[in-house]
């Protein structure tokens, strides 16, 4: 199975990489940082081929949101909710947004498109991308890699318990997107309740 699994990554785990992290990836970059650790890639490798999916994928969405971001409005339902919230957010940071969108939850791939909308210059922008990308893939790299070695510190033998190391890995993931899931619909839930108070309060004044 761990031969299987090696010569698979060595044919194929770089450009599935590349385009995971193309479109999203904080879960398939660590899960590959703890691959690199395993031996099955290599760690500066993991780390380049993120930076390039995660820049080009940023690049993608920021020209699109130039070129159709309107049409994209009217098309796209999901885009249009989010859109007065990623206003706020680019109100708020200026351009330092186009730093932090991939950091943020529900938001990596919206913001670049209304990026793209307004009148960001596109060197600025890609200048940003480029850093931002880099210190994303670092981290969550390292964050994968991390895990395995601090594994090492307890496991005596890593490779014999990886299956449920793996598992444990996914579990860790999971637990945090269901926490970034559980956090966003009690935010709803709070500007809706906010909302209702809001229209009770002017309709008794009325």
């Amino acid at each position: 199975m761990q031969q299987f699994l090696r010569d698979y990554l060595e044919l194929h785990g770089y450009w599935v990489l590349f385009l995971w992290t193309f479109l999203e990836g904080e879960a398939g970059l660590i899960l590959a940082g703890f691959l690199a650790f395993q031996g099955y890639l290599n760690i500066f490798g993991v780390i380049v081929t993120a930076l390039a999916g995660s820049f080009c994928g940023d690049q993608f969405y920021f020209y699109l949101g130039r070129w159709q971001g309107r049409r994209l409005l009217k098309v796209f339902t999901s885009i249009a909710k989010k859109f007065h919230k990623a206003l706020k957010l680019i109100e708020k940071y200026g351009t330092f947004v186009a730093f932090i969108s991939r950091f943020t939850y529900g938001f990596r791939i919206i913001l670049p498109v209304i990026l793209g909308m307004t009148n960001l210059g596109a060197a600025k922008f890609c200048g940003l991308n480029l850093l931002s990308a880099l210190c994303w893939s670092i981290i969550f790299s390292l964050a994968g890699f991390l895990f395995g070695k601090s594994a090492s510190l307890f496991v005596e033998d890593v490779s014999r318990y990886e299956p449920y190391l793996m598992l444990i890995l996914i579990s860790l993931i999971g637990c945090m997107w269901l926490s970034h899931l559980i956090h966003a619909r009690w935010r709803r839930r709070r500007a809706r309740k906010r909302l209702r108070r809001m229209k009770s309060r002017s309709g008794s004044t009325r």
